[in-house]
C-alpha cells in the first residue's frame, strides 16, 4: 500500500513522527511503501527543521514551499503543487493529521483524485465557527474514507454528523510523541539557559488568530500576563504572528518577570511543560501534553474541542477572564489545584501502532 503523509505545521510534525517510526518500521516495510510530504506552511529554523532533527523525522520526499498567506492562498497553493505529484504518483491513501490549513487542502486536493483519505484526529470538534481549524476539522472529516480518534468525543461528535463507518478509536499519536521523546526532554539544559528554576515559573502560550488579530482581546491577554508575573515568573516562547500584531497594535511588554524568547524546539518545549509550575496557554496540543505529564493547565479560550482534558485531564477552561485566571493562580501556587491525577483512556504512547495495525488489516 502507497502512502503518502502530509505534514505542514509544527503540531503535524508532532503527530507524523511516531507515524513514520512505526511505518518505517522493519516488520512494516514490506506491507506499507511510504512518501512524506512538507507543504511548508510553517517553514523557518524554530518552526519547522528543528522539529523533523528532535523528532527524527527524515527528510521529506516532497517539499511543497507554500509559506505563509491567507486562508485561500495557502489552500490553493497546496492544492496546486500537490495534485502534480498525487497525479504522478498515484498513491493509495493520503494520510492527513490535525486541523491546519495543510490538512484540509491535502485532502480536498486527494479526494478530487479519487484517492482514499485517512484523517487522524478526527471528531474534535469546539463548535466556535469563528475558528478557522474547525472548518478545517469539519470538511477534512467529511470527505475522508477512515478516521481515527483520539477520545471519548471525537465518535459522538461525528455521530452527530452522520459519520459511522470507519471510525476507530485509538488514542493520541501526540501523546505517542511526547512519551518517545520525555526522557531527552527531561536531560536538556534548557532552565539553566533560560535562568529557571524547576516548578518556579509559568509556561505561557499565546498565538490564535482570533484571540491574537483582535486588538482588544490580546490587550485583554497581556493585562492578565501583568498579574500573573506579579507573583511568579513567566517563559513565553512567542509564536511569530503573536510578535507581529503586538508591534502593530502597539501593545507595550516591558514586563520585569516575563522571559520573551523565540519559539522553542519540540525538546525545550516539552522540559518547559514538565518542569513549569502550570501552564497558560489558547494551544490545543498543549493542552493534551499537560495533561498526560499531570501538569496544571489553564486554557484561556472560550472553550476546547478537547473535553477530555477538562474532564480526566489537568485542563481548566478560563477564557480571558483574569478573576477566573487569579483564582486558579492561587490554587495552583498553594498547591491545592483539584485536577492533578489524569488517567486518559488510551493515551498511553501506542495509538501510532493501533493506526498501523488497523490499515494492515485493511490491506489484507
Amino acid at each position: 500500500m502507497k502512502i503518502f503523509l502530509i505534514a505542514g505545521t509544527r503540531p503535524n510534525f508532532v503527530k507524523i513522527g511516531p507515524l513514520m517510526k512505526v511505518f518505517e518500521s522493519n516488520e512494516n516495510k514490506k506491507f506499507f511503501e511510504t512518501k512524506l510530504v512538507h507543504t511548508g506552511q510553517h517553514y523557518d529554523q524554530n518552526m519547522s527543521d528543528v522539529f523533523f532533527e528532535e523528532l527524527n523525522i527524515r527528510k521529506p520526499d516532497y517539499y511543497l514551499g507554500v509559506g505563509s498567506g491567507t486562508h485561500a492562498e495557502i489552500t490553493g497553493k497546496i492544492m496546486l503543487e500537490l495534485e502534480k505529484i498525487l497525479l504522478q504518483e498515484k498513491p493509495d491513501l493520503l494520510l492527513v493529521v490535525g486541523d491546519v490549513d495543510s490538512t484540509m487542502a491535502s485532502a480536498i486536493c486527494a479526494k478530487k483524485l479519487h484517492i482514499k483519505v485517512c484523517h487522524v484526529e478526527a471528531g474534535l470538534r469546539s463548535y466556535n465557527n469563528q475558528m478557522a481549524e474547525e472548518w478545517n476539522r469539519i470538511i477534512t472529516d467529511h470527505i475522508s474514507d477512515i478516521l481515527f480518534v483520539t477520545e471519548e468525543s471525537g465518535p459522538k461528535n461525528l455521530k452527530k454528523e452522520g459519520l459511522k463507518k470507519n471510525v476507530y478509536f485509538v488514542g493520541n499519536v501526540m501523546i505517542d510523541s511526547l512519551f518517545n521523546g520525555l526522557e531527552r526532554a527531561k536531560k536538556q539544559n534548557t532552565l539553566q539557559r533560560f535562568g529557571l528554576q524547576e516548578k518556579q515559573f509559568i509556561f505561557w502560550t499565546m498565538h490564535r488568530p482570533e484571540t491574537v488579530d483582535n486588538k482588544e482581546l490580546l490587550q485583554k491577554g497581556i493585562d492578565i500576563l501583568n498579574d500573573v508575573q506579579k507573583k511568579i515568573k513567566v517563559i513565553w516562547p512567542i509564536h511569530p504572528r503573536t510578535k507581529k500584531r503586538l508591534q502593530e497594535f502597539g501593545i507595550n511588554l516591558n514586563l520585569p518577570n516575563v522571559i520573551l524568547t523565540e519559539p522553542t524546539g519540540y525538546l525545550d518545549t516539552i522540559n518547559l511543560e514538565y518542569n513549569s509550575k502550570a501552564i497558560f496557554t489558547d494551544s490545543g496540543g498543549i493542552q493534551e501534553e499537560a495533561s498526560a505529564i499531570n501538569i496544571p493547565c489553564l486554557t484561556m479560550r472560550p472553550q476546547t474541542e478537547r473535553p477530555i482534558t477538562v474532564k480526566l485531564g489537568t485542563n481548566t477552561i478560563v477564557n480571558l477572564n483574569k478573576s477566573k485566571v487569579l483564582k486558579n493562580l492561587d490554587l495552583i501556587l498553594n498547591n491545592k489545584y483539584p485536577k492533578m491525577n489524569s488517567n486518559i483512556p488510551l493515551w498511553d504512547g501506542k495509538a501510532s501502532e493501533r493506526i498501523v495495525q488497523i490499515l494492515k488489516e485493511m490491506k489484507s
